[in-house]
């Protein structure tokens, strides 16, 4: 098993029979496991920063063919990254691409050398992407980080 500790805000999302990916092991490659149980009381650590944190402890299985990890041993080190949702032939874009509109969201994509603003429904988001659901096409180019000069018609060209 491993035993991994969630910030209490991170551990929410997490449910029994989620997938887990776990890497930087010191083995080859990426194992596999699956959520087993999520704690059910947190409980308080500092962190390296000195600051108070809520962690909650998440036990998983490992799901890998025994063989493949077998130099893993008991306290050694690894990073877990829990899949929360995942989905097949998603359009996304990376989050810098998108900014606040009204209470929804919208992002500017290049077109004819000229940026074209685009109202988006933006689905799941993790922090470095974000699913479209309506808004824009696949392939358009969208433009990643516009400064509060951009404007609808504004000149572009790519870089």
């Amino acid at each position: 098993e491993v035993r991994v500790e969630l910030l209490s805000s991170d551990a929410v999302k997490v449910k029994k029979g989620m997938k887990v990916l776990l890497k930087r092991w010191g083995g080859d490659g990426t194992l596999t496991a699956v959520v087993r149980v999520v704690e059910p009381a947190g409980f308080t650590k500092v962190s390296s920063l000195g600051v108070e944190e809520q962690r909650v402890l998440v036990i998983a299985d490992i799901t890998s063919p025994p063989e493949t990890w077998a130099a893993l041993g008991d306290g050694f080190r690894l990073e877990a990254h829990f899949v929360v949702w995942e989905g097949k032939a998603v359009l996304q874009v990376p989050a810098g691409a998108l900014f606040r509109s009204g209470n929804g969201w919208a992002a500017f994509v290049e077109g004819s050398g000229k940026a074209r603003r685009r109202t988006l429904e933006v689905g799941h988001r993790n922090g470095l992407r974000a699913e479209i659901i309506s808004g824009l096409q696949e392939r358009e180019r969208v433009i990643v980080y516009p400064d509060d000069s951009l404007r609808d018609g504004s000149p572009v060209r790519p870089r």
